[in-house]
């Protein structure tokens, strides 16, 4: 059946903006994206077939437009809003244009949104690819004004997960000092060993404020 043979509120588009994304199946959605089929088909089933054709959406999303432009009824525009639309997905991911960790300063950009402003003590991990590309941000623990939980295994264990080959993390302290604690300079260490123990680079450990930054030695 045809989209427009549909009932109003049956239309994926119409159903996107009544109810949210979550309501809508794989290729409702990206049938949004395509905006039309072509003859004899509607816009929900070409979209099938590409994902039917790309494997799963995990190859979809990695699909560059011209493996797209081998479905029948995909033509440049529709392959090109396609790719598009991953490709912003994987910039929103990776948090700031500024996709890559080069050095201390790169590392204090991406997680001074995640830590300033905040009166509890909040450990960011950054989780890097082998050349410092930028593959997921995250926060992964908060604690108290003074203090926050600093779980070795699980830090290692979000980097191997998001199959990551380098990560950075970085600690905020509200009180606004940038002095380390004998605490935080054990955590980094016993962080540094378990890295290189599986394989992962740690580049920076850093204590951040709410108006500078600074690095912690690994020794």
């Amino acid at each position: 059946m045809l989209v427009n043979d549909l009932p109003a509120h049956e239309r994926p588009r119409e159903r996107l903006m009544a109810s949210g994304g979550a309501a809508l199946a794989d290729r409702e959605l990206l049938a949004v994206l395509l905006g039309s089929g072509f003859r004899g088909a509607g816009a929900v089933e070409l979209a099938a077939r590409v994902i039917e054709h790309c494997g799963d959406l995990g190859e979809l999303a990695r699909a560059e437009p011209h493996r797209l432009l081998a479905v029948p009824g995909v033509g440049p525009a529709k392959a090109a809003r396609v790719a598009a639309a991953f490709h912003l997905v994987r910039r929103a991911q990776a948090g700031p244009e500024r996709a890559r960790i080069t050095g201390s300063s790169d590392l204090a950009e991406v997680t001074a949104p995640l830590l300033r402003g905040h009166t509890r003590e909040r450990l960011a991990v950054v989780v890097c690819d082998g050349q410092g590309g930028i593959l997921r941000r995250t926060v992964l623990t908060e604690g108290g004004a003074d203090h926050t939980p600093f779980p070795v295994r699980e830090i290692i264990t979000t980097v191997l997960t998001m199959g990551g080959a380098a990560f950075g993390v970085a600690h905020n302290h509200p009180a606004g000092t940038l002095t380390p604690s004998h605490a935080d300079l054990a955590a980094t260490t016993r962080l540094a060993e378990a890295a290189d123990t599986v394989g992962l680079r740690l580049l920076d450990h850093l204590i951040v404020t709410d108006t500078a930054w600074r690095r912690i030695p690994t020794a």
